[in-house]
């Protein structure tokens, strides 16, 4: 009987020996998996969790056929500003999750950028009480602005859709008249260029005005006609104006003053500047007890290329 007694009470220790190490290993399980799930939410996809990084990538896709792609481009973040000369520029920055002005824009000779606002480079004017000049011949500006939002612990591939800011006009003159042959230059200049662009908006302002070096074309079928080139980032003010003289082989006739009103003719100018615009007009005489007058008639826009202007 004492025998038999002493088997069942070995059997209960068993058991619970083997409970108490179910439970035990219970415990470490739980214990483990506890950690391992510690573990897993520490665990992040960037070496910066708590903010981002960016790259920019250049499109200039929306350009002129003759127009180069631009060597080098800058853009703007937040306070952080970096000039690249590659496709894709991959800042070192990390960003503070939030949303953000990313705005990139094309390095252009006589044309510096603050902020949005593009403004050109002034020159020198050989026209007393005209005001303002600015240079008739600027880089090939082109910009970009979009809204990005950056998120913590990523790394975001954006795209910078560049603009061409910058127009190519072509002005052409028909002289017809007695003294056309006589014609030895014309001195002019145009009113209303837009000395400033802001990109944010689009608006044209600073209007001033670009010198008009025009030359005699001598060969083809414009033979004998007088053109100019400039390149503008487009026009501003209430009205764009042609103005100067026209001077004559040995003084005769003395100089003849012009003054054309562009307005009209260059209504649409700040708009497709991927395309060049050649404005063509007719310069006639009207006789006068003094001689006579000049003037441009018959303004006539149509689409050309981005010729180089000098």
């Amino acid at each position: 009987m004492e025998k038999t007694e002493n088997i069942r009470l070995s059997k209960i220790n068993a058991v619970r020996k083997t409970d108490f190490r179910l439970w035990g290993m219970m415990a470490i399980f739980a214990a483990v998996s506890s950690f391992t799930s510690c573990v897993k939410d520490e665990l992040f996809n960037t070496p910066h969790p708590d903010h981002g990084k960016i790259t920019v990538t250049a499109d200039w896709t929306a350009r002129g056929e003759d127009v180069p792609e631009p060597e080098r481009w800058t853009i703007s973040i937040g306070d952080y500003t970096g000039e690249e000369t590659e496709a894709v520029h991959a800042s070192d920055r990390l960003f503070e999750p939030d949303t953000y002005t990313l705005a990139a824009w094309s390095n252009a000779d006589n044309i510096t950028v603050s902020g949005t606002t593009a403004t050109v480079s002034s020159a020198s004017g050989n026209w007393d009480g005209a005001g303002a000049f600015i240079h008739n011949a600027p880089g090939w500006l082109h910009t970009s602005m979009q809204q990005v939002t950056i998120e913590k612990d990523r790394v975001h591939a954006f795209t910078a859709a560049m603009m061409q800011q910058v127009r190519q006009l072509t002005i052409v003159i028909d002289p017809k008249g007695d003294a056309a042959v006589r014609i030895v230059g014309i001195d002019a200049y145009l009113t209303g260029a837009a000395g400033a662009l802001d990109f944010a908006d689009g608006m044209h302002g600073s209007p001033a005005n670009v010198e008009l070096a025009f030359r005699k074309i001598t060969e083809g079928a414009d033979a004998g006609k007088w053109t100019a080139t400039v390149r503008l980032l487009g026009v501003a003010g209430m009205e764009q104006r042609l103005k100067g003289s026209i001077r004559f082989a040995d003084d005769n006739p003395k100089p003849v003053a012009l003054d054309s009103d562009l307005t009209e003719a260059l209504s649409g100018f700040n708009t497709g500047k991927t395309e060049g615009m050649i404005l063509g007009g007719t310069l006639v005489e009207t006789p006068t007890e003094a001689g006579f007058t000049a003037t441009i008639v018959g303004w006539q826009p149509t689409d050309g290329g981005n010729t180089d202007a000098h």
